[in-house]
């Protein structure tokens, strides 16, 4: 595999708010571009930003160098590289398929045994969220064979900042299992926090502002109205999953799951907009 990007072929099987992106900046960079999804629409759009469309995984695969799978759950990339009309099957000598999506360990140790000797699967788990990809600012955790790592790394380059090797194959899934806990746990107790602050009759905006230039600043709490909050029960169960297959308690994760479930995005953006009338509240 030449380390020239010009002369890549990437595939991007998976095409959402994560995929689309990915694919948009590649195609945009001069890479060659080979596109699938589950369904039409997404192809088109990204056909329109000037990648080709496949005709299903096996066709993309037996067209790319580079595979990037980013479907939405362990099933749908069991079932797009190994089962019926896989892509894996159809892989050319020397591809290197990288498993974007956030799935548990198992399931790219469960990719990688299904791989033809010459084909190379890598996990390469996405941070940085929608906006990330939109920005071509993602930072990837990767695990799996570092030479490997190194062969890709030019057709990383359009679409992330980052690029982290953590270990061997399962590693970036657990460094991004390990990311998620950290982010829904940052979500639940700012949304917390700052509630705490709006019934004591605090000005939420005014608070907050105040918070960003102390010890605590974050991205999170910089950028929480930005957030859709979409996955985090999958994200949570995988974690409880990982953390009971090796013994470990995970109380805080336990408790950030029950509050996700009451944090929406409209309840978020009516907490951070409220402007408290201090004549009407009175601090205890």
């Amino acid at each position: 595999m030449s380390r020239n990007s010009k002369t890549m072929v990437v595939g991007v099987l998976g095409l959402g708010a994560m995929g689309g992106p990915i694919a948009r900046h590649l195609a945009r960079s001069g890479v060659p571009v080979v596109v699938a999804d589950l369904h039409a629409g997404p192809v088109v759009a990204a056909v329109a930003d000037g990648a080709v469309a496949a005709a299903g995984p096996a066709d993309l695969a037996a067209r790319s160098d580079v595979v990037i799978v980013v479907v939405a759950t362990d099933d749908e990339v069991l079932s797009v590289c190994t089962g019926q009309g896989g892509l894996l099957a159809s892989c050319r000598p020397g591809t290197a398929v990288l498993l974007c999506s956030s799935v548990r360990p198992g399931t790219c140790q469960a990719v990688a045994a299904a791989a033809p000797q010459d084909v190379v699967v890598l996990d390469a788990a996405l941070t940085g969220g929608v906006r990330g990809a939109d920005t071509g600012s993602i930072s990837l955790l990767v695990g799996g064979d570092a030479q490997a790592l190194d062969r890709v790394r030019p057709v990383l380059a359009p679409w992330t900042r980052s690029v982290h090797h953590l270990g061997p194959l399962g590693a970036g899934q657990v460094g991004k299992t390990v990311n998620n806990l950290v982010h829904w746990a940052q979500i639940s107790a700012i949304t917390e926090a700052l509630e705490l602050g709006r019934r004591y009759g605090l000005d939420v905006p005014t608070l907050r502002r105040a918070l960003m230039d102390g010890p605590i600043d974050s991205r999170t709490l910089r950028e929480i109205e930005q957030m859709r909050f979409t996955w985090h029960a999958k994200d949570l169960a995988n974690a409880e999953m990982m953390a009971a297959a090796v013994g470990l308690p995970l109380p805080v994760a336990a408790t950030v799951r029950e509050v996700m479930r009451r944090i929406t995005v409209r309840a978020v953006a009516d907490l951070l907009a409220e402007r408290t009338d201090r004549a009407r509240r009175h601090i205890p």
